[in-house]
């Protein structure tokens, strides 16, 4: 009888696969880019073999919350993502998407589309297909899920951004989501805390987003508010949600402001009521600080900030903004506006917030890393290993195979991303090979950009693309579509 031959065969691995079930021993048999054995395969071979004696395989981790527009394009190794186990990101959040962009970008680029690229020459993509195209025909080591930024599009077809858009300026905005749509887009985000869609009322939103129903497409948020009006702004994107019928993510959820620690409880009381009424899914990233564009209202309500880029002034990347302006012996104030354009890592939540939020059961894990920064939040690098190890080993809050879930099969169904965040035979062949005993972030504020521990190896699609401490080479990622309910 002729032996059973696989691509890969991962042997006596501890089998965590996505569900939320219990784990348990298997070997795993891929071909092409599926799973199709999973059992006792002894007799089998393969060109690629790899022994895990015992060790983990998962499901390779999706992260809910990214902003790799551009990164996969310009750095499609992602290594600040394989390296940490990242198999497939979500991209085009907060409003802020590469695409589309009919007219030039301006000079300056507006903030926060400057999160995305600062000069403006990778703002190039006339529709969102010509982008899709781009990606599918470079691929990226990751595969990606793509949003249509609000931001982005209001930037695209207004002059005044200080105004609520006019009739004309909205029927644009909704032409170009459905051309996204159309295109291979999975949804719509908003970032109604940026300046350029501070003056969108939800009337607005809400008549941009109508052909996400028809598309079968979601509705992700960056809140109008996250502090002292965080009930308000869910409020708000809970009815958009309503108004258009399709589900709704809120984005990097937490509470900001020391006069708000402790108010999850309250949000995630409204957020599980919510639930019960309508399709509502969150995510969060693992740390008490996070990271955007450098503004004077956001330091000031930070316990901490430290500057992570500055093109006006590059020296000053990954200094706290008190001793640059002690340096330069000038206010705070006077610094921000010497530093701009500029991005900032804020400390303004309160960790015993993060762990309730983190442990809330649907609860999905995502980065919010942001890989053009000079010295980024350690987010980018180090967010689904420090779930892993120091929330989940080290502290208890939760059983490696709900860590999983939470970055898996979860966030796969949330965002109907099908054959996906699993491992059963059939799945597509994503998988993160680590050990859980060692399995921890290497990256810290200190030192940002930093491979985690514990990662042994990644596939994606059936191509191994992390290995032995270092990305392959291969770019097997693939654009996927949102399956329709």
């Amino acid at each position: 009888m002729q032996k059973e031959r696989y691509d890969i065969l991962i042997r006596h691995a501890n089998i965590v696969d996505g569900t939320n079930a219990p784990r348990y021993a298997g070997d795993i048999g891929i071909r092409g880019d599926r799973i199709v054995r999973i059992g006792e395969l002894a007799g089998a071979s393969a060109d690629v073999e790899i022994d895990l004696a015992g060790r983990i395989a998962a499901p390779g981790f999706i992260d809910a919350h990214t902003h790799d527009d551009r990164a996969m394009l310009s750095d499609p190794d992602m290594a600040p993502k394989v390296s940490q186990g990242v198999t497939t990101v979500i991209g085009g959040n907060c409003g802020v998407s590469l695409a589309p962009m009919p007219r030039p970008i301006p000079d300056p680029v507006t903030p926060p589309l400057n999160l995305l690229d600062d000069a403006g020459g990778w703002f190039r993509f006339k529709t969102f297909k010509s982008y899709l195209d781009a990606l599918r025909e470079k691929p990226a080591a990751t595969n990606c899920a793509m949003l249509v930024g609000h931001a982005t599009l209001r930037v695209a077809t207004m002059d005044d951004l200080g105004k609520p858009a006019t009739p004309l300026q909205i029927t644009r905005m909704r032409e170009l989501v459905v051309e996204a749509l159309e295109a291979g887009a999975i949804g719509v985000s908003t970032g109604l805390s940026y300046e350029p869609a501070m003056a969108a009322p939800t009337e607005e939103v809400i008549e941009i987003c109508q052909p996400l129903m028809d598309h079968g497409g979601i509705y992700c948020t960056h809140m109008r508010n996250e502090g002292d009006q965080v009930v308000a702004a869910l409020e708000e994107a809970f009815r958009i949600g309503r108004e258009v019928g399709v589900p709704v993510v809120i984005s990097h959820h937490k509470v900001v402001g020391e006069n708000n620690h402790g108010r999850s409880q309250e949000t995630l009381a409204i957020i599980q009521k919510s639930m019960s009424q309508q399709p509502v899914c969150l995510d969060c990233y693992p740390y008490t600080a996070g990271s955007t564009i450098l503004s004077l209202g956001r330091a000031r309500s930070s316990a901490r900030t430290i500057v992570s880029w500055s093109s006006a002034l590059p020296q000053y990347a990954g200094q706290d903004l008190a001793d640059i302006a002690n340096q330069m012996g000038v206010s705070e104030e006077e610094a921000v506006g010497r530093l701009q354009p500029a991005g900032a890592i804020y400390f303004r939540m309160d960790e015993k917030d993060v762990q309730r939020i983190l442990q809330f059961d649907e609860t999905m894990i995502g980065s919010d890393g942001l890989p053009h920064d000079a010295l980024p939040h350690p987010r980018l690098w180090g967010t689904f290993p420090r779930v892993l190890g120091y929330y989940g080993r080290l502290l208890g809050l939760f059983p490696l195979e709900t860590a999983v879930y939470k970055m898996t099969g979860l966030t796969a169904r949330n965002f109907g991303l099908q054959d996906r965040g699993v491992i059963r035979e059939g799945a597509f062949a994503d998988l993160t090979l680590f050990d859980a005993e060692r399995v921890d972030e290497a990256a810290s504020y200190e030192q940002p950009i930093a491979p985690s521990r514990g990662i042994e190896a990644v596939i994606v699609n059936g191509v191994v693309v992390w290995h032995h401490g270092r990305s392959t080479g291969a770019h097997p990622g693939r654009v996927l579509m949102r399956a329709k309910a």
